[in-house]
């Protein structure tokens, strides 16, 4: 497993990563969704109020997800939506 250092504190995204699961990761607080590109298969996440947030349907069967952070969802890989 790759880990990513963190320069402010010394935390790794597995550290960060494990201690968000430790907690319990809130729902209440995962609004970032993370969608799969139809036409690329790219995984884009969109945040609460940008452009097509409210049209993006999250599909688990077709790896898409939920995120409590936009850190979790870059360090799983995930890129931001540019609009």
């Amino acid at each position: 497993m790759h880990r990513i250092r963190i320069a402010a504190g010394g935390w790794t995204a597995s550290d960060l990563l494990a201690s968000w699961s430790a907690s319990g990761g809130s729902g209440l607080s995962c609004r970032i969704k993370g969608n799969v590109s139809i036409a690329t298969g790219e995984r884009i996440f969109h945040v609460p109020g940008q452009r097509y947030y409210a049209q993006t349907k999250i599909s688990p069967q077709y790896g898409e997800r939920w995120f409590c952070s936009e850190f979790q969802a870059w360090a799983a890989g995930w890129r931001k939506s540019k609009s």
